[in-house]
């Protein structure tokens, strides 16, 4: 959102033309508070590039770790304590806390709100710390670390219920479910993210298009306010809360305990078909979704030369009906027929054989990743989500990650993707693109201002832009104005993004709307009057 020079006043600031005609604009008067922007420009026709927030000035510190241990709460100022929450998983947003508590219990959490809001510090949580943006980085105030609330409370067969603590990681959460036979239902791909943190973001997985997001999978929670109440909540009790809380990137309670629902363990059996044609595979896709006949689909790109389409089955009845009602309507190839049209191709363009050498050595090391034979047996994976995690995390990760993303409904996506590889090709020469399905359940208050496209049917659909870097080839400014410009893709279609705070938050107010973002901004004040939990994050 651009600057608008008649509001200056009211914000405190003031603008005027300089000699060039274009506005230039001062800050507010010492002592004013601008009213909250939730991300505006900062100048009149300069294109956007945010930066960290402003780092909070420390004052009621010493008050508010004196209060907080005198109520047996331990806050660690130390700098080894403080450096392990510099940054976040993307690498790029840095800051600092002044000091780090790690969470214990749901009452050990509410005196740290109790506190925050008596003496107006900010409280960061975290969990896994695998954000991209900067949501779990705190720029000055507490650190709160969730880790420390990390077990299995208890599971009910019967139900097909899990009731875990927050803190705790999937691949923990995993460990303890199979060896009785269960699982969970949905998750992200990332196994060392939290429970907590998950479904307070959405949690998509390539059974999404099934089953949703991970959010969805959750029946009751207990979250501590941003006053300090310790309040269990679900769909019948103290529903409002439970929706508010559900996918709403930390602003309105900590969740402390989430029942999360769950299944019999099985392993999948993976299937690909390849393409050279990025629309003919998001078509194919969306074709698979809309058949309900899979129990994991998605596209998993080498740049847009090479598009593979994964798919899945739990179930050997399910594996079978596919084969014979829709595999025949799918235009994919196998790999030998892909290999072989390539090798047509390139050598017909032998101006491009780079490319294609880039191409063939990214095969010789992916996809042999997806089988490893620790992970299989009797042609079934045993655990997708270790072996697609290891393989993103060891073949696309690095100190830095930049993973912008835009989720859409079914009909804009490929326009979208498509208009989303251009920027890719401007910006990298090696990338790739990661675009699952998920499917949505009605018109849920969770989803008003998340993740999920404002106006998907039954499935909304996301593509992830993983550009494939060294770290500290390229500078801050030109990842963010690459991330920019895919976040401008998803404004053109009004979608959504998986990661609209933190860093990129100026996009919030000009995806959803005056409206919905007011809306939303009074509830926050009105739940936490002093603005003090995960600030700088959406609002």
């Amino acid at each position: 959102m651009l600057f608008d020079p008649s509001k200056a006043r009211s914000s405190g600031a003031t603008a005027h033309r300089d000699g060039g005609g274009a506005f230039a604009v001062e800050p507010p008067a010492r002592g004013v508070i601008p009213p909250d922007p939730v991300g505006a420009e900062a100048l009149f026709g300069i294109p956007r590039q945010q930066t960290n927030p402003s780092r909070w000035s420390g004052e009621n510190w010493g008050a508010f770790t004196a209060e907080l241990r005198s109520a047996g709460v331990e806050v660690r100022e130390d700098r080894g304590t403080k450096a392990a929450f510099v940054t976040d998983a993307g690498g790029l947003a840095l800051g600092a806390p002044h000091g780090v508590v790690t969470g214990r219990s749901a009452v050990h959490v509410a005196a740290v709100m109790k506190a925050a809001q008596r003496f107006r510090v900010p409280v960061t949580t975290r969990g896994g710390g695998l954000t991209t943006e900067g949501e779990t980085v705190a720029f000055g105030g507490l650190a709160l670390d969730m880790t420390g609330m990390s077990k299995v409370k208890h599971v009910d067969r019967d139900r097909m219920l899990a009731r875990v603590e927050a803190g705790i990681f999937w691949h923990s959460m995993a460990e303890v479910l199979r060896r009785q036979g269960l699982d969970y239902v949905s998750a992200p791909l990332n196994f060392t993210s939290s429970v907590g943190g998950t479904i307070a973001v959405g949690g998509i997985d390539v059974n999404a298009c099934k089953w949703g997001c991970s959010a969805d999978q959750c029946v009751a929670m207990e979250v501590v306010t941003p006053t300090g109440d310790i309040v269990e909540c679900s769909e019948t009790e103290n529903p409002q809360l439970f929706e508010r809380v559900l996918l709403g990137y930390g602003q309105f309670g900590v969740v402390t305990e989430a029942t999360m629902r769950i299944r019999a363990y099985t392993p999948c059996r993976m299937h690909y078909l390849f393409y050279d044609d990025l629309r003919r595979a998001i078509d194919d896709l969306q074709l698979v979704v809309r058949s309900d006949a899979t129990d994991y689909s998605g596209i998993l790109t080498m740049k847009d030369r090479a598009n593979n389409l994964l798919f899945a089955f739990d179930d050997d009845d399910r594996e079978r009906a596919f084969f014979a009602n829709v595999r025949p309507k799918l235009r994919g190839l196998t790999e030998t027929q892909f290999a072989l049209r390539t090798a047509m191709h390139y050598a017909l363009r032998p101006w491009q054989l780079p490319e294609a050498l880039w191409l063939y050595r990214r095969k010789k090391l992916l996809l042999p990743e997806f089988e490893r034979p620790e992970h299989l047996r009797d042609g079934r994976m045993l655990d997708r989500t270790v072996v697609f995690s290891r393989a993103v995390w060891r073949h696309w990760g690095n100190r830095t990650m930049v993973i912008p993303d835009l989720a859409t409904s079914a009909e804009k996506f490929a326009d979208a993707v498509l208009e989303g590889n251009k920027v890719m090709r401007k910006y990298f020469t090696a990338y790739t693109l990661y675009c699952v399905a998920i499917r949505v359940f009605g018109k849920r208050e969770r989803y008003e201002l998340s993740c999920m496209p404002p106006d998907a049917e039954g499935w909304g659909y996301g593509c992830e832009f993983e550009p494939m870097f060294k770290a500290g080839e390229f500078s801050r400014d030109y990842l963010q104005s690459f991330k920019n410009a895919i976040y401008d893709v998803g404004l053109k279609f009004g979608g959504s993004y998986y990661r609209f705070g933190g860093a990129m938050k100026g996009y919030i107010r000009r995806m959803f709307g005056d409206e919905v973002v007011d809306r939303h901004l009074a509830m926050k004040r009105a739940a936490d009057p002093g603005m003090v939990l995960n600030p700088d994050v959406v609002f």
